[in-house]
């Protein structure tokens, strides 16, 4: 029916030149989608300005096209006609685009099979329909498409097998098939054959089987291979661990069984990616395979010292000499060990400063880096904890001093010269400058929670542990029925919300490519820290360019982690102007109340929903975005959808991609002045959006991010 269509209006062009004479072979098949959706005010929308009249449809919403060698016309490479909520078929017409690069056909309703014509489009190289209804199976001619690299099927009703001719997609980098219902066994013997993929989502189908062992040889494999929400069965392929360091696994809700391999890669996974598959066992998930029905059929008879032998006797038991020997032994290598962990420990304690440059021991070429996890410099000392159980209950204040070599009196923070630095809901801060002229950073808490002393100040103890070259140091606090007080270092440069927007909150280009680079480096670096290797593996959960504070280097400083627990425990208003520091300090500016925290994560915008370190790492990825384009996360572009929602920053960037739209559309034009920066500043891209991810679980951990940010530009 749909070829009769185009034939019909070829011949009313032939018929009738002074109407339709003028208008391409491309617009005529351009026309067929027209015609393939249901009339409805959305439709109407979408296609206004699609007009059988025009010369070429080059002028048309969401149509692009380029001027190529041999043609007078200029031919479509581009179609994206997507979030709509058009109802309709995909036409085969579009097949006849030969020279058609893109479809973007995402977030509508279209319904039916996708049509085996379209892939004579031999030009396609990326093909984005999820989010539909289309039904049917996954034609194996897709792949004789030589030029694909992404398609993206996802969120529809697709269903069958998946076909094993999926190795003839060569060039492909992206696939993703996940939220259909695919079932029988994900086809092995192909994935070694595929060396551009670097994305793989088959999740929340049918699809049952083992995993094939080939997955392992996905070389060029990023982000997260997510099979979760399957029937997958047997256990988890040891050649998973060939797969590279920063790659997630997601296996959850599967039947998966047996031990969880401990090679490679597997060391980098959360217990999260292997949740509910009742029969795994080991570590990450507290299960111990011991006690596995496996475990016991296989090994259960062998460690007994009366164990059958062949002939029907038993095996003698070891002898009483070689027992004790073997005692004597183990007591020796424990009493070893344990000198090797307290030497290591004292050794540590002294240590004066951190020598971690920020680098890790992935850096390659057989050099040893310094790993952020011994970044530590050094412990607080007991002479701290047992100071800090002296005071806070009789009534008076108690000054306590974090950092042995950080002391100063009360008397002389109350007469130093104070200026407001910030107010938040998080408090007031201020710079206080001592009697020997080292400026500090003092943040009021508040005056309640008089009753939680000793709460209070497990929380101060946790976050004065924390020592790391890109975390705001605690060095004092102050605790006092009517006053709470946090002294930490004053860092001089601002914060980098500052430096991107300007003091007046007007956007500035004033950073280089460089400082942008060194910023999102040791900001990644320090939040890695905070998530693997703090005392409490913290949650910062309010990530934000203001949080981030710059010396005049640009090195970055992340600060007020850890204050939302003591803010709780205090229970106060610690904006309020009570308190002896208020009534102290000279001269207090008035400041702005924030706005709104377009940086949260979509599911730390739920009422009553507890921070994750997932939280951060989307949090992460909107600041990486904001170093990248110069662009506030509240930004909201020019579009020509008469939809009122606005697409926010991740969004826009999303699509961006999704529609290949120039790289300087995107960019802050200050990056470019950098002759080297385009190559890094798509890599960097590529990492934002997989940190800004809707699905949680999807986001990579922070260590990984850190990782690829570290091998950026080295």
């Amino acid at each position: 029916m749909n070829i009769f269509l185009l034939y019909f209006l070829i011949f009313l062009q032939l018929q009738n030149p002074t109407s339709t004479s003028a208008l391409s072979s491309d617009g005529l098949s351009l026309l067929a989608l027209k015609s393939a959706v249901d009339t409805s005010p959305e439709a109407s929308a979408a296609f206004s300005n699609w007009n059988e009249d025009d010369p070429n449809p080059c002028t048309w919403s969401g149509v692009s096209c380029m001027n190529l060698t041999g043609f007078t016309d200029p031919r479509v490479v581009g179609v994206a006609v997507s979030g709509k909520n058009l109802r309709g078929y995909i036409p085969s017409e579009l097949g006849t685009l030969i020279f058609l690069r893109r479809l973007n056909l995402h977030g509508n309703n279209f319904y039916g099979s996708i049509p085996v014509q379209l892939f004579n489009a031999s030009s396609l190289h990326s093909i984005f329909l999820y989010n539909n209804n289309l039904s049917g199976s996954l034609p194996p001619s897709i792949c004789h498409l030589p030029r694909l690299q992404n398609l993206d099927l996802s969120k529809n009703s697709l269903s069958g097998s998946l076909s094993s001719d999926l190795e003839k997609c060569k060039q492909l980098q992206r696939l993703n098939l996940a939220g259909n219902k695919f079932s029988s066994e994900i086809p092995s013997g192909i994935w070694s054959t595929l060396d551009n993929l670097v994305q793989l989502d088959l999740s929340s189908n049918q699809l049952s089987g083992s995993i094939p062992n080939d997955l392992g040889e996905l070389k060029s494999l990023s982000g997260t291979l997510n099979l979760s929400f399957n029937h997958l069965s047997g256990e988890i392929p040891k050649s998973l661990g060939n797969l590279p360091v920063t790659v997630s696994f997601d296996l959850r809700n599967n039947n998966l069984t047996g031990e969880i391999p401990q090679t490679g890669a597997f060391a980098n996974q959360g217990p999260t990616a292997f949740l509910n598959n009742p029969s795994l066992c080991g570590f990450p998930i507290q299960k111990s395979c011991q006690n596995s029905p496996q475990s016991s059929s296989t090994g259960g008879g062998s460690t007994g010292a009366g164990r059958e032998t062949k002939n029907g006797g038993s095996k003698k038991g070891l002898k009483p000499g070689l027992i004790i020997l073997i005692s004597v032994a183990d007591a020796v290598g424990v009493a070893f060990i344990g000198i090797v962990i307290v030497y290591i420990y004292w050794k540590k304690k002294g240590n004066e400063s951190c020598s971690c440059t920020g680098k890790t021991k992935l850096g390659g070429n057989g050099v040893k880096r310094c790993s952020f996890c011994f970044c530590t410099n050094g412990f607080p000392g007991n002479e701290s904890e047992n100071e800090s159980e002296k005071g806070g209950g009789n009534g008076g204040g108690n000054l306590v001093a974090i950092d042995k070599g950080f002391s100063f009196e009360l008397d002389e923070l109350l007469r130093a010269s104070a200026y407001v630095l910030g107010k938040s809901g998080l408090g007031i801060v201020y710079k206080v400058v001592l009697g020997n002229g080292i400026p500090v950073a003092v943040r009021r808490l508040g005056e309640g929670g008089e009753q939680r002393y000793k709460e209070f100040t497990a929380e101060i103890q946790a976050i004065g542990r924390v020592k790391h070259p890109n975390v705001v140091k605690l060095r004092a606090y102050y605790w006092a029925p009517d006053e709470k007080l946090l002294i930490s270092d004053f860092i001089s440069n601002g914060n980098l919300a500052s430096a991107l927007r300007g003091r007046t909150g007007q956007p500035t280009s004033s950073l280089s490519w460089s400082a942008r680079l060194r910023i999102a480096k040791g900001t990644a670096h320090g939040l890695a820290y905070l998530h693997e290797c703090s005392p409490r593996k913290f949650v910062h959960g309010d990530v934000k360019p203001s949080n981030i504070l710059l010396d005049n280097d640009f090195q970055p400083y992340i600060s007020d982690f850890g204050l939302n627990r003591l803010i709780s425990i205090t229970g106060n208003d610690p904006s309020s102007s009570g308190g002896f520091i208020g009534a102290a300090l000279p001269y207090i500016k008035s400041v702005q109340p924030e706005r709104t925290n377009n940086y949260k994560a979509p599911e730390a915008r739920i009422t009553g929903s507890k921070p994750t370190q997932k939280w951060d790492v989307y949090s992460f990825g909107v600041v990486l975005l904001e170093l990248l384009t110069g662009k506030s996360p509240e930004f909201s572009p020019p579009t020509t959808s008469t939809s009122t929602e606005m697409p926010d920053l991740a969004r826009w960037v999303r699509t961006g991609f999704e529609e290949e739209k120039p790289l300087s559309d995107m960019v802050d034009p200050m990056l470019f002045q950098e002759v080297h920066a385009k190559k890094e500043v798509l890599a960097v891209f590529h990492l934002a959006l997989a940190c800004t991810e809707i699905d949680p679980e999807v986001r990579p951990r922070m260590k990984n991010v850190f990782e690829n940010l570290d091998r950026v530009g080295t």
